[in-house]
C-alpha cells in the first residue's frame, strides 16, 4: 500500500547530486546590482524599458536590457508554427531592488506580475509598472493580457565563484559568440565535455555548438551566458550539473544517466519538437527552480526511445514555473520498451507555478500528464504544491493508460500510487479532465487527491453533493471503469 507520509519524507531527503555552485556572499555594497549585455545572436528589443535600484544602497537606477527571442503557437490549419517576439532580460542583484517597467507599445490598461503565488502587486501610473523584489525570482510582466508581447525578467545572485580563465579544469567562453577554440575542435560537430571539466559560459557569451556529456562523471555547465540552436545532451553519465544558462531553441536531454541536476536555467524554444528538457531511462534526476517557456513539452520524463533502454526511478521536478505555448508542463510514460516492459519509479513533483498551456489536440492535454504507453508502468507518484493559473487551452489533469497509434506500438502495463497534494487551478478554460485505465489488465489504481482545489472550491468525497454525482464531477474529471481506488480527501496542511 503506498504511503503518502513515508513516501515524501524520503524524497525530501533528495539533495541535489553534486554541489551546485551557491553565490550566498554578503552583498557588495559597491556594486549591489549587475546587468548583462545583449547576448551575440540576438537583438534589442524595444518594447519595455527597464530600470532597476537599490533599495538600501540608493544610487543611480541601472537600465537592464531586454532582448528579443521567438516563441511560438500552432497553427491549426497547416500545422506550421507561428512565430511571435517577446522580450526577455535578466539580472544580478543582492539585498531588496525597485523595479520600473516602461510599457512603450501604448497605454497600460492592465498590469501583471507573475506567478501570482509571489503575491506582486505592481503599481501603474502611465505606462509605467513599478515594483520590487526582496531577492531573485523569475518573473514575467505581463501587460492588457498579451501573451507574447511581453516581458520576461529574470534576477539572479551576485556571482561570486566566477571561475578564473587560467583554469586548466574549465572550458571558458568568454563574451563573444563561441569564444573559446574548443568551440572549433568538435567531434562528429559536437563539443564532448570530458569527466572533471567545467563549462563556463560567461556573460555577454553566446555557444552554438551542442555541449555533450558522453560516458563521463564530475562534470558541469554554468554561468549567465546563453546555449542558442546547440543544446545540452547527457548520454550514460553521473554527476553532472547544468546551471544558471539561459538556453534559446536548445534541449537538455538526459539519456541512460545518473545523478543529473538541472539548476537555474531559463528555456526558450519556437520550432518543432521544442521540447525543454527531456529524461530518458534515467535515475536520480532533479530540476530546480528553472523557468520554462517552450514550444512543446516543457519538462517530460520517458522510458526507452532510440538507443537508449531500462528503468528510470527518482526523479524530481521542484520550485519551477512552466509555460506550454504547445503541448504539456510536465509530461510522464509515454515512450518505452514493448519487447522488454520498463518501469518508472519514483517522480516527485512540488512547488510548480503553471503559467500557461495550449494544446488544441485532445490526446496531449493536460498540465500534469501520465500518459502510459510502449508496456511502460509508472508508480509511486507524489504532486505536492502544483498551482495552475489561467490557461489558453487543454487540461488541468489526464492520467492514462494508452495506446497512441502516432507513437505507441503497445498499451502501458499501468498507473499505481499517485498521491496529488494541494494542487489548485484558478481558471476557466479547462476542458474536462481525465483519468483512465486502459482494460481490466491495464488499470490505474491507488490515486489521492488531496485538498484539490478548482476556483476556490475545495473538491473532496464528504463534500456537500447530491447521493448520485461523483466527486469527481466537480472538477470536472471523468474516471472511467478502469480506475480503482480514486479518492478526493482533505488531510493535514
Amino acid at each position: 500500500m503506498f504511503s503518502p507520509a513515508i513516501y515524501y519524507t524520503t524524497l525530501v531527503g533528495f539533495c541535489l547530486f553534486g554541489d551546485v555552485v551557491a553565490d550566498s556572499s554578503p552583498c557588495n555594497n559597491g556594486n549591489p546590482i549587475v546587468t548583462h549585455p545583449i547576448p551575440p545572436g540576438g537583438k534589442a528589443l524595444d518594447s519595455y524599458t527597464v530600470e532597476v535600484r537599490s533599495i538600501m544602497h540608493k544610487g543611480e537606477p541601472h537600465n537592464v536590457l531586454p532582448f528579443l527571442v521567438d516563441v511560438a503557437e500552432a497553427n491549426t490549419t497547416s500545422g506550421a508554427s507561428i512565430i511571435h517576439h517577446t522580450s526577455v532580460a535578466y539580472f544580478d542583484f543582492c539585498d531588496p531592488v525597485n523595479i520600473s517597467v516602461t510599457y512603450n507599445h501604448g497605454s497600460i490598461h492592465s498590469a501583471v506580475v507573475r506567478p501570482y503565488s509571489y503575491n506582486i502587486t505592481p503599481s501603474v501610473n502611465g505606462n509605467t509598472i513599478t515594483f520590487s523584489l526582496p531577492s531573485p525570482k523569475n518573473v514575467v510582466v505581463q501587460v492588457n493580457d498579451e501573451i507574447w508581447d511581453v516581458l520576461h525578467l529574470f534576477t539572479n545572485n551576485i556571482e561570486t565563484n566566477i571561475p578564473r580563465l587560467s583554469d586548466p579544469n574549465i572550458v571558458y567562453f568568454g563574451p563573444g559568440l563561441n569564444n573559446n577554440r574548443a568551440a572549433s575542435n568538435l567531434t562528429g560537430g559536437e563539443l564532448l565535455v570530458p569527466s572533471g571539466k567545467r563549462v563556463y559560459v560567461a556573460s555577454g557569451a553566446t555557444v552554438t555548438v551542442p555541449l555533450v556529456f558522453d560516458s563521463v562523471v564530475d562534470a558541469r555547465i554554468l554561468g549567465r551566458g546563453v546555449l542558442r540552436k546547440g543544446g545540452v545532451q547527457v548520454r550514460r553519465s553521473s554527476h553532472i550539473i547544468i546551471q544558471d544558462v539561459v538556453l534559446i531553441d536548445s534541449n537538455v536531454g538526459i539519456y541512460e544517466s545518473s545523478n543529473v541536476t538541472v539548476h537555474g536555467i531559463r528555456s526558450f524554444s519556437s520550432g518543432a519538437w521544442g521540447d525543454g528538457i527531456d529524461s530518458y531511462c534515467s535515475h536520480n534526476v532533479m530540476v530546480d527552480s528553472v523557468f520554462m517557456r517552450n514550444s512543446d513539452d516543457n519538462i517530460a520524463f520517458y522510458q526507452h526511445r532510440d538507443t537508449w533502454y531500462g528503468n528510470s526511478s527518482n526523479l524530481t521536478i521542484q520550485n519551477a514555473s512552466l509555460w506550454a505555448d504547445y503541448a504539456h508542463p510536465i509530461n510522464i510514460g509515454t515512450h518505452g520498451n514493448s519487447a522488454n516492459p520498463e518501469t518508472m519509479d519514483g517522480v516527485t513533483i512540488r512547488n510548480i507555478d503553471v503559467l500557461d498551456h495550449r494544446e488544441p489536440q485532445m490526446w496531449y492535454q493536460g498540465c500534469l500528464a501520465i500518459n502510459v504507453g510502449d508496456s511502460n508502468l509508472v508508480k509511486n507518484v507524489l504532486v505536492d504544491k502544483m498551482r495552475v493559473e489561467n490557461f489558453r487551452e487543454g487540461q488541468l489533469v489526464n492520467l492514462r493508460v494508452m495506446n497512441g497509434s502516432k507513437y505507441n506500438t503497445s498499451p502501458g502495463r499501468g498507473i499505481q500510487d499517485v498521491y496529488i497534494k494541494n494542487l489548485s487551478y484558478q481558471g476557466t478554460n479547462a476542458n474536462p479532465s481525465w483519468v483512465l485505465g486502459y482494460d481490466s489488465q491495464r488499470v490505474i489504481s491507488n490515486v489521492t487527491f488531496d485538498n484539490l482545489v478548482v476556483n476556490g472550491q475545495r473538491i473532496y468525497d464528504a463534500m456537500e453533493k447530491p447521493s448520485w454525482y461523483f466527486t469527481a464531477d466537480f472538477v470536472p474529471m471523468f474516471a472511467n471503469e478502469h480506475v480503482h481506488d480514486l479518492r478526493f480527501v482533505v488531510s493535514e496542511p
